[in-house]
């Protein structure tokens, strides 16, 4: 899906295409594994190319695989499954079924799009769990920068009844979602910064959307919020927001661990690090999390 070239505001145009050229140099040299079986551009909802997803499972796994489904960062305007092929199917290697898919990105959409898609992606796994083997009880989702907002959210959604009465999102209810882990993530509006203020603008049309009851997430986190792996570096722009969200989820009668991964003195274990397949300590977080889904896969 090429976005860089449409009818955005100058600045976004210009930042996709920045970080398009730090992910291009961040894969440069990575190739697909072989021991990946890769099915490609699969539809899941009404929005073209928008709305299209891979599905990644290990050759000669077990007739039922668990599901990782993976939701992109990129500050809800950036981003795409290409950029995440190669994470993705890395993850696939620790024993699962991985969804990598395109959802709708601002500031061409608005809030709640990447809601309403990912409830979409949930119910194409609903549909097609025996086609392609797909745990359906097993379900687990990563997301970071904007993808683990996101995914704090749909976490949010999924374990509070009262929460999810203010969408309308048509979520299956065979699906169930085991854990989650966030990684780099901001959690909490409003925005702090002139960058995270144009960020916010484009994702939520205009600034009244802070009264929003929507927009609410950490005030509707409840004991029944699905176990967290919270992770992060110590040169992560977004490190600050890591231990904090954690800790609520604990203080509400949930269970999360927080991980920090790297060093002060460690630069290049930034923002989004474990998406860096050739970075040691991106390997360890990944691994991380995989052990931290599987103790809470029930059989």
């Amino acid at each position: 899906m090429n976005y860089l070239e449409n009818d955005a505001p100058e600045r976004v145009v210009k930042m996709r295409k920045a970080w398009a050229t730090g992910d291009a140099i961040r894969d440069a040299g990575l190739t697909e594994p072989g021991t990946i079986e890769k099915f490609r551009d699969i539809s899941y909802g009404p929005h073209g190319e928008w709305n299209l997803l891979d599905l990644y499972l290990p050759k000669n796994a077990a007739p039922k695989l668990p599901v990782i489904v993976n939701i992109h960062g990129g500050g809800f305007f950036y981003g795409n499954k290409e950029l995440y092929r190669f994470y993705c199917m890395h993850l696939a290697e620790f024993g699962f079924a991985v969804v990598n898919y395109n959802y709708r990105l601002a500031p061409e959409f608005h809030f709640p799009s990447p809601l309403e898609d990912a409830a979409a992606v949930l119910r194409f796994i609903s549909a097609n769990a025996e086609c392609f083997g797909l745990d359906k009880a097993n379900v687990f989702m990563v997301g970071d920068s904007a993808g683990a907002q996101l995914v704090s959210q749909m976490a949010c959604i999924l374990s509070n009844r009262d929460y999810a009465g203010l969408f309308a999102l048509n979520l299956p209810t065979d699906v169930t979602l085991r854990a989650v882990s966030l990684a780099c993530g901001l959690y909490e509006f409003p925005p702090s910064s002139e960058v995270e203020e144009g960020i916010f603008t484009d994702y939520f049309g205009d600034a009244s959307m802070l009264d929003d009851p929507r927009v609410k997430v950490l005030d509707n986190i409840t004991a029944d919020y699905p176990p967290a792996f919270v992770f992060s570096s110590y040169c992560d722009s977004l490190y600050a927001a890591c231990e904090p969200m954690a800790a609520l989820i604990n203080e509400r009668g949930g269970r999360a661990v927080s991980r920090i991964y790297g060093a002060p003195d460690r630069p290049e274990i930034s923002h989004v690090f474990h998406v860096n397949l050739k970075l040691e300590e991106g390997e360890k977080a990944n691994r991380d999390q995989a052990d931290f889904f599987r103790s809470f896969s029930h059989c």
